[in-house]
């Protein structure tokens, strides 16, 4: 499912330290919390953050275009925020809270 969203459905666009922006809009949002991860609803700001400024940044080992954003809530447990970049923008593909960081090449901080 693609995430090409008007500006009118946007819920948030982020600057990464990659050096592009993540968006979601509102009802991929919406497909995340109910289909994907539930857990996630109301964690809008945290994945945000998980973005902006995360602790870790993986590649994914399937897909160089994909990446894994880490930010820790507290001890052993991490936020993963997985996004896609194509040419300079970027946009959310799911996220999950999660106790393990996945293998891949770390990207961030080098």
């Amino acid at each position: 499912m693609s995430d090409n969203a008007d500006m009118g459905d946007l819920l948030f666009e982020v600057p990464t330290p990659l050096g592009f922006r993540v968006r979601v809009s509102c009802s991929y949002w919406q497909f995340i919390i109910t289909v994907k991860h539930p857990v996630m609803g109301g964690y809008e700001s945290d994945v945000k953050k998980t973005l902006e400024k995360p602790d870790e940044i993986r590649l994914s080992r399937t897909d160089p275009e994909v990446y894994l954003f880490y930010s820790s809530q507290r001890k052993g447990q991490w936020v993963c925020a997985v996004a896609k970049r194509l040419n300079e923008e970027g946009f959310l593909i799911t996220t999950y809270p999660t106790h393990v960081i996945k293998e891949g090449v770390r990207v961030w901080p080098r």
